[in-house]
């Protein structure tokens, strides 16, 4: 379960990521800003997720600063679904990572 879990973590890292180029893609805006939205929000979330977010990152957060930091990284994808009117699937990619990183902290990952 633990291995499956890992995988889990990704797929919804991966799931963040596509939500917010979903989002982007989907504005209702002129065609450069639908794709400067698209790449450049998980363009956003990379960067963030670089600094701050990966077992190497620059600024590592600990504690209740990676809790807070992770809430607003996956929530993210969350809202970027919701903006974007795909209500279930936002809800469904909320309960998924709030399931998944419970787990994960419970489970030591």
């Amino acid at each position: 379960m633990k291995a499956a879990n890992l995988g889990v973590l990704f797929l919804i890292e991966l799931g963040a990521l596509a939500a917010a180029a979903y989002w982007g893609f989907t504005l209702d805006a002129p065609n450069p800003v639908t794709w400067a939205a698209g790449l450049g929000a998980p363009a956003a979330l990379i960067v963030l997720w670089a600094l701050c977010g990966s077992p190497r990152a620059r600024f590592r957060t600990r504690g209740a600063g990676r809790a807070a930091f992770e809430v607003a990284w996956f929530g993210s994808g969350a809202a970027a679904l919701f903006a974007a009117g795909a209500l279930p699937w936002a809800v469904a990619f909320a309960a998924v990572c709030v399931v998944s990183k419970s787990l994960a902290v419970v489970w030591g990952q």
